[in-house]
């Protein structure tokens, strides 16, 4: 699929990853819904880039979905063919405190609601649209991008939630591409690593190298940009669906 002139949803796209998505499809044409709980994160990467609108967007309520969906196609004239999910948190809580009490199911539910059934809320709304829509080359109506983590496979310790929820995005991939297929709608999950996001950079400095240090190659963080550029080429290959890929210079997390 070409990017040029196509309507495009980012969730996340306020901050981190998902504004660099937002920019990359923008610089390559595309109309970009920038969808963030942060409205003013939303609005301003939406005001700079241009040729977007911004949405406040709880992924995890339907109602705020389709509200963020229906402004999308009135501002755009179409249905997203392109749908970039990005948005999600990350904790880290051991399972027995060191004063030996449980960790509360709460914060573990929360994280599981967040980036797991969010990202399948906001597939099932937006992909019912692209459905509708008609198609391009190669039979072709949409590709969603899905955004997991290297922690979906090399969990650390206090990881069980955001592993969890993470690992679940990957086991759900093969599954939604099979699922979508019949639509022409292609399903491709990325699965980072260490990246310079703006929660990254709020640890000091020798943290953020010490971490750099465990990647093989290169021995650095990775660039936002470099998500996003992975993030752009699924949506012009075709050939790629139902696949998981890892983008973190070949780490593996340790335990701790």
């Amino acid at each position: 699929m070409k990017i040029e002139g196509q309507a495009a949803l980012v969730t996340g796209g306020g901050s981190g990853l998902g504004e660099a998505v937002a920019r990359e499809l923008a610089r390559q044409g595309a109309r970009v819904a920038v969808l963030d709980v942060n409205e003013a994160g939303a609005r301003r990467v939406a005001a700079e880039i241009g040729n977007a609108i911004a949405c406040r967007c709880d992924i995890t309520d339907t109602a705020s979905v389709e509200a963020a969906l229906d402004a999308a196609q009135a501002a755009f004239g179409s249905a997203p063919r392109i749908v970039m999910n990005i948005a999600g948190i990350g904790t880290a809580r051991r399972v027995i405190a060191k004063d030996g009490s449980p960790a509360p199911l709460e914060d573990f539910e929360r994280v599981i609601r967040i980036n797991l059934v969010g990202t399948y809320n906001v597939i099932r709304l937006a992909a019912a649209r692209t459905a509708k829509l008609e198609p391009l080359e190669d039979g072709e109506r949409g590709v969603v991008l899905c955004t997991a983590s290297v922690a979906a496979y090399d969990g650390q310790v206090g990881q069980e939630a955001y592993s969890a929820s993470k690992g679940g995005l990957v086991g759900m991939t093969l599954p939604l591409a099979r699922d979508l297929a019949q639509w022409g709608i292609r399903v491709v999950t990325v699965a980072p690593g260490l990246f310079l996001t703006p929660l990254m950079q709020q640890l000091p400095p020798e943290v953020q190298q010490s971490l750099a240090a465990s990647i093989p190659f290169p021995k650095r963080l990775g660039q936002p940009g470099e998500f996003a550029a992975l993030a752009a080429h699924i949506v012009t290959n075709t050939h790629l669906n139902g696949e998981v890929i890892r983008l973190d210079g070949a780490l593996r997390m340790a335990p701790r």
